[in-house]
């Protein structure tokens, strides 16, 4: 696949992803037309060789394998959450002439960048219908219903100084001035926009705010990916690519998780069993699992920070990327990465072979260093792992930046694996 088509696909994919539970039914529709056969974890498991499949969990997890009845496979790890704020169960506010949602943030969040921003609403609904059956449907009301408005700089003249943000009070999202709007009224009429019309009570809902300014090409020579949730649906969106082109006797497995940004200790985190519940019923042999656990690799991919040109200090000036010079392979002392020699050696051969350029990334000495699903997936099976990811400003902001050309070339890399 050549880098526009590439970059085309990815950009659809990050405007029809606004939550994790959207971005895998992407996730399974392109599975399924790729013929992969999808599994259900209820359900006994009965696999022909020579067939690929894929099995979710929670509706925000997936993982995807093809199956030769090879043991050495090659694991890509990503993750489907991103920063955001939800909304919380009881959310309206109805004060000082307008309606606005109380909402809990989740994840790292770079607050400021979520004011004045055009914000709709999306994910997962549980109901009830007339046959007494509790259901799950998608929502995206895609249109602009709330905004964060911004203090003026007159009543804040700390505003370009020292700002701080309370999370409990400045953040909530203003949607209307209609003192008679109910939540559930509205969300029975999304349902029904969804073709959802037997909806007898609303228990509980996952919904999540997100920006609705679409994902575009930035530069003079469209040099910049510019979106929200970057961090992590560009790795998502390149493993999916990659295990949808390998030849179906080559093993290769995905592993998209949900949860990384709150710490992934749930059932669909990579702390969960959902990896090493699936790897045993593939194996069911505990020797033939152990041998597929020690024989592979994974490679957890997920974005890596760019040195920033305005803020270069905050960078170890020999272990800083730029954005559009390659994958960045990403190393911690105190293993905050697990990328070791072993498995940085092996990434390097094989990008050197396909000629894709790779970089280093070490945090400063004196600063803090994120962590990934990497170490944890590594310390519950006793897999080899490798961590990497493309370059990427403003990370957990609302808006992310990436190269046009990393991605694509960390394609390449992990379908030659």
């Amino acid at each position: 696949m050549n880098k526009q088509d590439f970059n085309d696909g990815l950009i659809g994919f990050l405007d029809a992803s606004p939550t994790p539970f959207h971005a895998i039914e992407n996730m399974h529709g392109m599975l399924r037309n790729a013929g992969f056969v999808e599994l259900d974890e209820r359900q006994k498991w009965s696999l022909k060789k020579g067939q690929n499949y894929f099995v979710t969990r929670n509706g925000s997890s997936l993982i995807a394998f093809t199956y030769s009845g090879k043991k050495d496979y090659v694991m890509v790890g990503t993750h489907t959450d991103s920063p955001n704020i939800k909304l919380k169960p009881n959310p309206l506010i109805k004060e000082h002439g307008v309606v606005k949602f109380g909402v809990e943030s989740y994840g790292g969040m770079l607050l400021g960048s979520w004011f004045d921003r055009d914000l709709s609403l999306a994910g997962r609904i549980s109901y009830l219908n007339s046959k007494n059956i509790i259901k799950d449907t998608l929502i995206d009301v895609k249109k602009p219903i709330a905004i964060i408005p911004s203090l003026a700089i007159h009543l804040d003249d700390k505003a370009n100084k020292d700002k701080t943000i309370n999370k409990q009070t400045d953040m909530c999202p203003i949607s209307t001035c209609q003192d008679d709007f109910e939540l559930d009224d509205f969300l029975k009429d999304e349902l029904l926009a969804c073709g959802v019309d037997d909806v007898e009570k609303i228990y509980a809902n996952e919904l999540s705010f997100y920006d609705t300014q679409k994902a575009s090409f930035v530069g003079m020579k469209d040099e910049f990916i510019s979106s929200a949730r970057i961090d992590n649906l560009v790795s998502c969106y390149v493993g999916l690519l990659s295990i949808c082109s390998v030849d179906d006797d080559k093993p290769m497995m995905l592993i998209a998780n949900d949860h990384e940004e709150v710490g992934s200790e749930t059932t669909a985190g990579a702390g969960g069993s959902f990896l090493e519940n699936t790897i045993k019923r593939v194996f069911s042999d505990y020797e033939e699992f152990v041998q597929v656990v020690r024989s592979s690799v994974l490679i957890s991919c997920d974005n890596a920070h760019a040195i920033h040109p305005n803020f270069a200090s905050k960078h170890d000036k020999e272990h800083a990327p730029h954005i559009n010079k390659g994958v960045v392979i990403k190393t911690n002392a105190n293993q905050r990465y697990a990328s070791n020699s072993k498995t940085i050696a092996r990434f390097k051969n094989v990008a050197d072979v396909v000629g894709e350029p790779y970089q280093e990334f070490v945090t400063r000495s004196d600063m803090g260093c994120g962590s990934t699903i990497g170490p944890i997936t590594a310390t519950r099976l006793g897999i080899d792992t490798i961590d990497v990811g493309v370059p990427t400003w403003a990370m957990h902001s609302i808006r992310e930046v990436c190269g046009s050309d990393d991605a694509h070339s960390l394609y390449k890399i992990l379908v030659h694996y």
